[in-house]
Protein backbone atom coordinates (compact mmCIF):
# COMPACT_ATOMS: atom_id res chain seq x y z
CA UNK A 1 0.00 0.00 0.00
CA UNK A 2 1.40 3.40 -1.12
CA UNK A 3 1.24 6.56 0.93
CA UNK A 4 1.10 9.94 -0.48
CA UNK A 5 4.44 11.87 0.92
CA UNK A 6 4.12 14.66 3.48
CA UNK A 7 3.34 17.81 2.01
CA UNK A 8 6.66 19.93 1.93
CA UNK A 9 6.66 23.19 4.37
CA UNK A 10 8.93 25.71 2.58
CA UNK A 11 10.65 27.72 4.71
CA UNK A 12 10.34 30.88 2.39
CA UNK A 13 7.22 30.03 0.46
CA UNK A 14 5.87 32.38 -2.23
CA UNK A 15 4.76 36.01 -0.69
CA UNK A 16 0.67 36.29 -1.47
CA UNK A 17 -1.24 39.35 -0.72
CA UNK A 18 -4.36 37.84 -0.92
CA UNK A 19 -6.54 38.91 1.67
CA UNK A 20 -5.09 42.76 1.47
CA UNK A 21 -7.26 45.39 1.36
CA UNK A 22 -6.48 47.04 -2.12
CA UNK A 23 -7.98 50.76 -1.07
CA UNK A 24 -5.40 50.80 1.90
CA UNK A 25 -2.64 49.75 0.32
CA UNK A 26 -2.89 52.67 -1.91
CA UNK A 27 -2.12 55.70 -0.20
CA UNK A 28 -1.82 58.43 -3.36
CA UNK A 29 -5.58 57.58 -4.09
CA UNK A 30 -7.11 59.47 -1.06
CA UNK A 31 -4.45 62.33 -2.06
CA UNK A 32 -6.25 62.27 -5.73
CA UNK A 33 -10.23 62.20 -3.94
CA UNK A 34 -9.09 65.09 -1.88
CA UNK A 35 -8.79 67.15 -4.64
CA UNK A 36 -11.71 66.12 -6.80
CA UNK A 37 -14.28 65.84 -4.32
CA UNK A 38 -16.03 67.27 -1.69
CA UNK A 39 -14.49 66.32 2.11
CA UNK A 40 -18.06 65.69 3.49
CA UNK A 41 -18.56 63.48 0.41
CA UNK A 42 -14.90 61.47 1.05
CA UNK A 43 -15.83 60.75 4.43
CA UNK A 44 -19.09 59.88 3.24
CA UNK A 45 -17.78 57.06 1.03
CA UNK A 46 -14.92 55.98 2.99
CA UNK A 47 -16.58 53.12 4.28
CA UNK A 48 -17.89 51.99 0.86
CA UNK A 49 -14.39 52.37 -0.40
CA UNK A 50 -12.80 50.50 2.27
CA UNK A 51 -15.39 47.39 2.19
CA UNK A 52 -15.15 47.40 -1.67
CA UNK A 53 -10.84 47.76 -1.26
CA UNK A 54 -11.24 44.46 0.60
CA UNK A 55 -13.24 42.59 -1.26
CA UNK A 56 -11.23 43.19 -4.35
CA UNK A 57 -8.15 41.68 -2.56
CA UNK A 58 -10.69 39.09 -1.07
CA UNK A 59 -13.46 37.26 -2.02
CA UNK A 60 -14.36 39.39 -5.41
CA UNK A 61 -10.93 38.35 -6.23
CA UNK A 62 -11.78 34.75 -5.73
CA UNK A 63 -15.17 34.97 -7.71
CA UNK A 64 -12.87 36.49 -10.67
CA UNK A 65 -10.72 33.85 -10.59
CA UNK A 66 -13.68 31.17 -10.86
CA UNK A 67 -15.52 32.97 -13.25
CA UNK A 68 -13.05 33.57 -15.59
CA UNK A 69 -12.21 30.13 -16.29
CA UNK A 70 -16.08 29.07 -16.93
CA UNK A 71 -17.00 31.37 -19.50
CA UNK A 72 -20.52 31.91 -20.34
CA UNK A 73 -22.24 29.52 -22.63
CA UNK A 74 -25.64 30.56 -25.31
CA UNK A 75 -28.76 28.41 -24.59
CA UNK A 76 -30.66 28.26 -28.15
CA UNK A 77 -33.14 26.07 -27.50
CA UNK A 78 -35.01 25.23 -23.62
CA UNK A 79 -35.92 21.73 -23.05
CA UNK A 80 -39.12 21.74 -24.91
CA UNK A 81 -37.50 23.30 -28.12
CA UNK A 82 -38.44 26.56 -28.09
CA UNK A 83 -36.34 29.38 -28.95
CA UNK A 84 -34.67 30.11 -25.42
CA UNK A 85 -31.79 32.59 -26.80
CA UNK A 86 -30.68 32.31 -23.30
CA UNK A 87 -26.65 32.98 -21.93
CA UNK A 88 -25.83 31.14 -18.54
CA UNK A 89 -23.33 32.78 -16.18
CA UNK A 90 -21.31 31.21 -13.83
CA UNK A 91 -22.58 31.62 -9.82
CA UNK A 92 -19.55 33.38 -9.41
CA UNK A 93 -19.98 36.06 -12.02
CA UNK A 94 -23.57 36.61 -10.88
CA UNK A 95 -22.79 37.26 -7.25
CA UNK A 96 -20.19 39.93 -8.88
CA UNK A 97 -23.39 41.24 -10.99
CA UNK A 98 -24.88 41.81 -7.32
CA UNK A 99 -21.67 43.61 -5.89
CA UNK A 100 -21.56 45.51 -8.66
CA UNK A 101 -25.13 46.80 -9.60
CA UNK A 102 -26.71 46.46 -6.48
CA UNK A 103 -24.15 46.86 -3.16
CA UNK A 104 -21.63 49.30 -4.67
CA UNK A 105 -24.50 50.82 -7.59
CA UNK A 106 -21.91 50.77 -10.06
CA UNK A 107 -24.32 51.36 -13.07
CA UNK A 108 -26.99 54.08 -11.38
CA UNK A 109 -24.59 56.24 -9.45
CA UNK A 110 -24.26 58.87 -11.97
CA UNK A 111 -27.75 58.92 -12.54
CA UNK A 112 -29.91 58.45 -9.78
CA UNK A 113 -30.36 60.33 -6.32
CA UNK A 114 -29.82 58.52 -2.90
CA UNK A 115 -27.51 55.80 -3.99
CA UNK A 116 -24.80 54.87 -1.66
CA UNK A 117 -26.93 56.93 1.13
CA UNK A 118 -25.72 59.86 -0.23
CA UNK A 119 -28.49 62.70 -0.08
CA UNK A 120 -28.25 64.07 -3.70
CA UNK A 121 -26.49 63.66 -6.84
CA UNK A 122 -22.80 62.13 -6.82
CA UNK A 123 -20.21 63.65 -9.19
CA UNK A 124 -19.27 61.21 -11.97
CA UNK A 125 -15.46 60.94 -10.21
CA UNK A 126 -17.20 58.06 -7.86
CA UNK A 127 -17.89 55.84 -10.35
CA UNK A 128 -15.08 55.82 -11.47
CA UNK A 129 -13.28 55.17 -8.22
CA UNK A 130 -15.69 52.19 -7.96
CA UNK A 131 -14.78 51.07 -11.53
CA UNK A 132 -11.17 51.86 -10.40
CA UNK A 133 -11.14 49.50 -7.05
CA UNK A 134 -13.35 46.82 -8.79
CA UNK A 135 -11.58 46.11 -11.67
CA UNK A 136 -8.45 45.54 -9.47
CA UNK A 137 -10.11 41.86 -9.00
CA UNK A 138 -12.43 41.62 -11.93
CA UNK A 139 -12.17 43.29 -15.63
CA UNK A 140 -14.63 41.61 -17.26
CA UNK A 141 -17.82 42.30 -15.49
CA UNK A 142 -16.37 46.21 -15.83
CA UNK A 143 -17.45 46.06 -19.34
CA UNK A 144 -21.33 45.86 -19.13
CA UNK A 145 -21.78 47.91 -16.26
CA UNK A 146 -19.30 50.59 -18.42
CA UNK A 147 -21.95 49.98 -20.99
CA UNK A 148 -25.20 50.33 -19.02
CA UNK A 149 -24.04 53.32 -17.42
CA UNK A 150 -23.44 54.98 -20.88
CA UNK A 151 -26.27 53.78 -22.54
CA UNK A 152 -27.85 55.35 -19.78
CA UNK A 153 -26.09 58.64 -19.95
CA UNK A 154 -26.93 58.52 -23.98
CA UNK A 155 -30.66 58.16 -23.62
CA UNK A 156 -31.18 61.03 -21.15
CA UNK A 157 -29.14 63.16 -23.05
CA UNK A 158 -30.33 62.39 -26.28
CA UNK A 159 -33.74 60.15 -26.34
CA UNK A 160 -37.41 61.21 -26.03
CA UNK A 161 -38.74 61.96 -22.83
CA UNK A 162 -41.27 59.08 -22.64
CA UNK A 163 -38.58 56.89 -23.78
CA UNK A 164 -36.31 58.31 -20.15
CA UNK A 165 -39.22 57.74 -18.33
CA UNK A 166 -40.19 54.39 -19.23
CA UNK A 167 -36.61 52.97 -18.88
CA UNK A 168 -34.89 55.11 -16.12
CA UNK A 169 -35.67 52.74 -13.28
CA UNK A 170 -35.06 49.99 -14.92
CA UNK A 171 -31.32 51.04 -16.24
CA UNK A 172 -30.45 52.63 -12.61
CA UNK A 173 -32.15 49.56 -10.96
CA UNK A 174 -29.61 48.59 -8.04
CA UNK A 175 -31.81 44.66 -7.81
CA UNK A 176 -30.84 42.22 -9.98
CA UNK A 177 -34.62 41.14 -10.66
CA UNK A 178 -35.46 44.85 -11.98
CA UNK A 179 -32.31 45.96 -13.42
CA UNK A 180 -32.30 46.39 -16.96
CA UNK A 181 -28.62 46.16 -18.55
CA UNK A 182 -27.67 47.63 -21.60
CA UNK A 183 -24.98 47.07 -24.45
CA UNK A 184 -24.14 48.66 -28.11
CA UNK A 185 -24.55 46.99 -31.38
CA UNK A 186 -22.63 49.19 -33.59
CA UNK A 187 -19.31 47.07 -35.35
CA UNK A 188 -20.47 44.88 -38.14
CA UNK A 189 -18.30 42.61 -40.07
CA UNK A 190 -17.23 44.35 -43.79
CA UNK A 191 -17.26 47.95 -41.96
CA UNK A 192 -15.79 47.41 -38.60
CA UNK A 193 -14.93 50.82 -37.42
CA UNK A 194 -15.68 52.71 -40.41
CA UNK A 195 -19.02 53.78 -39.23
CA UNK A 196 -19.86 55.26 -42.58
CA UNK A 197 -19.96 51.70 -44.09
CA UNK A 198 -23.10 50.47 -42.04
CA UNK A 199 -24.85 48.41 -43.70
CA UNK A 200 -27.86 47.24 -41.31
CA UNK A 201 -31.09 48.94 -42.57
CA UNK A 202 -33.72 50.55 -40.84
CA UNK A 203 -37.46 51.40 -42.20
CA UNK A 204 -40.81 53.04 -40.32
CA UNK A 205 -42.62 50.28 -38.79
CA UNK A 206 -46.18 51.24 -40.38
CA UNK A 207 -48.05 49.20 -37.51
CA UNK A 208 -46.39 51.06 -34.63
CA UNK A 209 -45.82 54.96 -35.40
CA UNK A 210 -43.27 55.70 -34.10
CA UNK A 211 -41.22 52.88 -34.37
CA UNK A 212 -38.93 51.11 -36.75
CA UNK A 213 -37.73 47.52 -38.23
CA UNK A 214 -34.13 46.91 -37.95
CA UNK A 215 -32.89 44.71 -40.19
CA UNK A 216 -28.96 43.47 -40.39
CA UNK A 217 -25.57 41.59 -38.55
CA UNK A 218 -23.42 43.19 -36.25
CA UNK A 219 -20.55 41.62 -35.56
CA UNK A 220 -18.97 42.01 -32.07
CA UNK A 221 -21.55 42.52 -29.42
CA UNK A 222 -20.53 42.42 -25.66
CA UNK A 223 -23.21 42.03 -23.46
CA UNK A 224 -25.68 40.49 -26.33
CA UNK A 225 -28.47 39.63 -24.09
CA UNK A 226 -28.78 43.18 -22.46
CA UNK A 227 -32.16 44.52 -21.91
CA UNK A 228 -31.54 47.01 -24.18
CA UNK A 229 -28.98 47.93 -27.06
CA UNK A 230 -28.26 51.05 -28.95
CA UNK A 231 -27.75 50.11 -32.42
CA UNK A 232 -26.29 52.18 -35.63
CA UNK A 233 -28.64 51.85 -38.61
CA UNK A 234 -29.22 53.38 -41.85
CA UNK A 235 -32.73 54.63 -42.70
CA UNK A 236 -34.13 53.59 -46.28
CA UNK A 237 -33.11 56.41 -48.69
CA UNK A 238 -31.22 58.18 -46.12
CA UNK A 239 -27.90 58.93 -47.97
CA UNK A 240 -24.51 56.83 -48.16
CA UNK A 241 -21.80 57.57 -45.50
CA UNK A 242 -21.67 58.84 -42.22
CA UNK A 243 -24.40 61.30 -42.82
CA UNK A 244 -27.21 58.44 -43.45
CA UNK A 245 -26.61 57.06 -39.79
CA UNK A 246 -28.86 57.02 -37.28
CA UNK A 247 -29.17 55.73 -33.37
CA UNK A 248 -31.72 53.79 -32.26
CA UNK A 249 -32.75 51.83 -28.82
CA UNK A 250 -33.78 48.16 -28.99
CA UNK A 251 -35.51 46.36 -26.55
CA UNK A 252 -34.69 42.36 -25.96
CA UNK A 253 -38.04 41.84 -25.23
CA UNK A 254 -41.28 43.23 -26.22
CA UNK A 255 -44.48 44.52 -24.58
CA UNK A 256 -46.00 40.90 -23.45
CA UNK A 257 -43.19 39.71 -23.12
CA UNK A 258 -42.13 38.39 -26.11
CA UNK A 259 -38.37 38.32 -27.62
CA UNK A 260 -37.87 41.18 -29.94
CA UNK A 261 -36.70 39.34 -33.88
CA UNK A 262 -33.00 39.35 -33.61
CA UNK A 263 -30.89 36.14 -32.49
CA UNK A 264 -27.93 35.32 -31.16
CA UNK A 265 -26.03 33.56 -33.38
CA UNK A 266 -22.95 32.79 -31.78
CA UNK A 267 -20.73 33.40 -28.28
CA UNK A 268 -17.01 34.39 -29.67
CA UNK A 269 -14.29 32.36 -28.21
CA UNK A 270 -12.28 35.20 -26.41
CA UNK A 271 -8.73 35.43 -25.51
CA UNK A 272 -9.53 37.89 -22.74
CA UNK A 273 -12.17 39.16 -20.72
CA UNK A 274 -13.78 35.46 -20.80
CA UNK A 275 -16.03 35.91 -17.84
CA UNK A 276 -18.59 37.96 -19.67
CA UNK A 277 -20.66 37.13 -23.32
CA UNK A 278 -19.74 38.92 -26.57
CA UNK A 279 -21.40 37.34 -29.83
CA UNK A 280 -22.56 38.20 -32.93
CA UNK A 281 -26.52 39.55 -33.87
CA UNK A 282 -28.58 39.33 -36.43
CA UNK A 283 -31.65 41.26 -36.66
CA UNK A 284 -34.97 40.54 -38.78
CA UNK A 285 -37.39 43.53 -38.71
CA UNK A 286 -36.37 43.68 -35.22
CA UNK A 287 -38.31 46.90 -33.22
CA UNK A 288 -36.56 49.88 -32.13
CA UNK A 289 -37.04 53.63 -31.74
CA UNK A 290 -34.94 56.69 -33.07
CA UNK A 291 -33.03 58.13 -30.99
CA UNK A 292 -32.09 61.94 -31.05
CA UNK A 293 -32.18 63.90 -34.28
CA UNK A 294 -32.17 60.96 -37.48
CA UNK A 295 -28.84 60.92 -39.62
CA UNK A 296 -26.89 61.85 -36.44
CA UNK A 297 -26.16 58.37 -35.22
CA UNK A 298 -22.42 58.66 -34.95
CA UNK A 299 -22.33 61.64 -33.03
CA UNK A 300 -24.90 60.67 -30.64
CA UNK A 301 -22.93 57.65 -30.44
CA UNK A 302 -19.72 59.00 -30.11
CA UNK A 303 -21.31 60.04 -26.76
CA UNK A 304 -21.47 56.82 -25.21
CA UNK A 305 -18.33 55.78 -26.52
CA UNK A 306 -16.08 58.77 -25.15
CA UNK A 307 -17.43 57.25 -22.03
CA UNK A 308 -16.40 54.02 -23.18
CA UNK A 309 -12.96 55.13 -24.11
CA UNK A 310 -12.56 56.78 -19.92
CA UNK A 311 -14.21 53.53 -19.31
CA UNK A 312 -11.17 51.53 -20.75
CA UNK A 313 -8.79 54.02 -19.45
CA UNK A 314 -9.97 53.54 -15.67
CA UNK A 315 -9.91 49.81 -16.22
CA UNK A 316 -6.50 49.77 -17.32
CA UNK A 317 -5.07 52.31 -15.06
CA UNK A 318 -6.99 50.04 -12.29
CA UNK A 319 -4.83 46.50 -13.80
CA UNK A 320 -1.53 48.39 -13.76
CA UNK A 321 -2.31 49.36 -9.93
CA UNK A 322 -2.96 45.62 -8.96
CA UNK A 323 0.50 45.40 -10.75
CA UNK A 324 2.38 47.57 -9.22
CA UNK A 325 0.67 45.96 -5.76
CA UNK A 326 1.39 42.37 -6.49
CA UNK A 327 4.98 43.54 -7.83
CA UNK A 328 5.81 45.98 -4.72
CA UNK A 329 4.29 43.36 -1.88
CA UNK A 330 6.64 40.16 -3.37
CA UNK A 331 9.84 42.88 -3.41
CA UNK A 332 9.36 43.77 0.23
CA UNK A 333 8.57 40.63 1.34
CA UNK A 334 10.44 38.32 -0.28
CA UNK A 335 14.31 37.61 0.39
CA UNK A 336 17.15 36.33 -2.17
CA UNK A 337 21.09 36.67 -1.48
CA UNK A 338 20.05 37.94 2.54
CA UNK A 339 18.09 40.50 1.16
CA UNK A 340 14.63 41.72 0.19
CA UNK A 341 13.93 42.13 -3.14
CA UNK A 342 12.96 45.93 -2.14
CA UNK A 343 16.59 46.74 -1.09
CA UNK A 344 18.65 46.03 -4.31
CA UNK A 345 18.97 48.71 -6.85
CA UNK A 346 17.78 46.98 -9.87
CA UNK A 347 14.49 45.69 -8.28
CA UNK A 348 13.76 49.19 -7.41
CA UNK A 349 14.28 50.42 -10.81
CA UNK A 350 12.02 47.57 -11.94
CA UNK A 351 9.33 48.89 -9.42
CA UNK A 352 9.78 52.50 -10.17
CA UNK A 353 9.26 51.73 -14.21
CA UNK A 354 5.55 50.22 -13.49
CA UNK A 355 4.99 52.64 -10.91
CA UNK A 356 4.93 55.49 -12.99
CA UNK A 357 2.72 54.80 -15.69
CA UNK A 358 0.17 53.48 -13.36
CA UNK A 359 0.23 57.48 -11.58
CA UNK A 360 0.15 58.54 -14.93
CA UNK A 361 -3.21 57.09 -16.10
CA UNK A 362 -4.69 56.89 -12.62
CA UNK A 363 -4.00 60.88 -12.69
CA UNK A 364 -5.29 61.40 -16.39
CA UNK A 365 -8.29 59.43 -15.73
CA UNK A 366 -9.41 62.25 -13.17
CA UNK A 367 -8.50 64.80 -14.99
CA UNK A 368 -10.40 63.48 -17.72
CA UNK A 369 -12.87 62.83 -16.00
CA UNK A 370 -13.10 66.19 -14.53
CA UNK A 371 -13.11 67.97 -17.97
CA UNK A 372 -15.91 65.56 -19.09
CA UNK A 373 -18.40 66.94 -16.33
CA UNK A 374 -17.30 70.69 -17.26
CA UNK A 375 -18.42 69.71 -20.97
CA UNK A 376 -21.72 68.65 -19.81
CA UNK A 377 -21.76 71.93 -18.04
CA UNK A 378 -21.22 73.81 -21.03
CA UNK A 379 -17.65 75.67 -19.74
CA UNK A 380 -15.70 77.26 -22.19
CA UNK A 381 -13.25 74.67 -24.17
CA UNK A 382 -14.09 71.80 -22.26
CA UNK A 383 -15.38 70.05 -24.99
CA UNK A 384 -12.50 70.53 -26.76
CA UNK A 385 -10.22 69.15 -24.44
CA UNK A 386 -12.90 65.96 -23.36
CA UNK A 387 -12.48 65.25 -27.17
CA UNK A 388 -8.73 65.10 -27.01
CA UNK A 389 -8.54 63.74 -23.71
CA UNK A 390 -11.28 60.60 -24.22
CA UNK A 391 -9.45 58.88 -26.67
CA UNK A 392 -5.67 59.39 -25.26
CA UNK A 393 -6.40 58.50 -22.16
CA UNK A 394 -7.60 54.92 -23.62
CA UNK A 395 -4.81 54.36 -26.12
CA UNK A 396 -1.92 55.48 -23.91
CA UNK A 397 -3.68 53.11 -20.67
CA UNK A 398 -4.14 50.19 -22.15
CA UNK A 399 -1.04 50.21 -23.92
CA UNK A 400 0.80 50.67 -20.87
CA UNK A 401 -1.01 48.50 -19.05
CA UNK A 402 -0.25 45.09 -21.29
CA UNK A 403 3.15 46.08 -21.08
CA UNK A 404 3.06 47.18 -17.36
CA UNK A 405 1.36 43.25 -16.48
CA UNK A 406 3.44 41.32 -18.52
CA UNK A 407 6.47 43.12 -16.92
Amino acid sequence: MTTNPPLVQLEHPIPDQKGVNLYRTDPFLKDLLAIYLPADLVKHLEPTFDRLGALAGGRLDQLALVADKNPPTLQYRDRTGVDAQAILKHPDYVEMERLAYGEFAMAAVSHRQDVLGWKGQMPSIVKYVLFYLFVQAEFGLCCPVSMTDSLTRTLRKFGDPKLVKRYLPALTSTDLDTLAQGAMFMTEQAAGSDISATETMARPDLDHPGEWLITGDKWFCSNPDAALAMVLARVEGDPAGMKGVSLFLLPRDLEGGSHNAYRIIRLKDKMGSRSMASGEIRMDCARAWLVGERGRGFPQMADMVNNSRLSNGVRAAGLMRRAVSEATFIARNRVAFRKHLVDMPLMRRELLKLMVPAEQARTMVFQTAEALRRADAKEKDAYALARIMTPMIKFRATRDARKRSEE
